[in-house]
């Protein structure tokens, strides 16, 4: 029986690398627990969108895949996405929503998002959306 290889591992074995900004520790907590299990790497986290967009910054182009809150503090979620969009144009971004911002997530879409993940996080959700985002499913 095959041994299934994790979506965190590129086809070299090399890992994916992460970025994980939220304002909620306990999100980014769950989202580096359920992608740490499937042998993803966290290269970083950030609390608001201004101290996430300079660690994007800082580690472009190492980072494979952005998670992003919609709603933080100082710079939300869109804002961030435009300019990390703008910086550049083949980023890869998930954002991740509470119930009841449908308008927010459309728009984030419309902007460059690859996908999104509506809050309280479920695993096999979190990683479908994830390995599809990876592999470019929605382009």
């Amino acid at each position: 029986m095959d041994k299934k290889v994790p979506i965190g591992l590129k086809d070299d074995g090399t890992k994916y690398k992460v970025l994980i900004i939220d304002d909620s520790s306990f999100v980014i907590k769950q989202l580096t627990q359920i992608l740490l299990s499937e042998s993803f790497e966290i290269i970083d986290t950030a609390a608001d969108g201004d101290i996430g967009l300079e660690k994007y910054k800082e580690h472009h182009p190492k980072i494979d895949l952005i998670t992003l809150d919609i709603t933080m503090p100082n710079q939300d979620g869109l804002t961030t996405l435009e300019k990390i969009i703008e910086y550049n144009k083949d980023a890869k971004v998930i954002m991740i929503s509470a119930l009841g911002k449908e308008d927010l997530v459309k728009k984030a879409l419309m902007i460059g998002a690859k996908n999104y993940i509506i809050k309280p996080l479920d695993r096999a959700k979190v990683l479908d959306r994830i390995h599809s985002a990876i592999i470019g499913v929605n382009k």
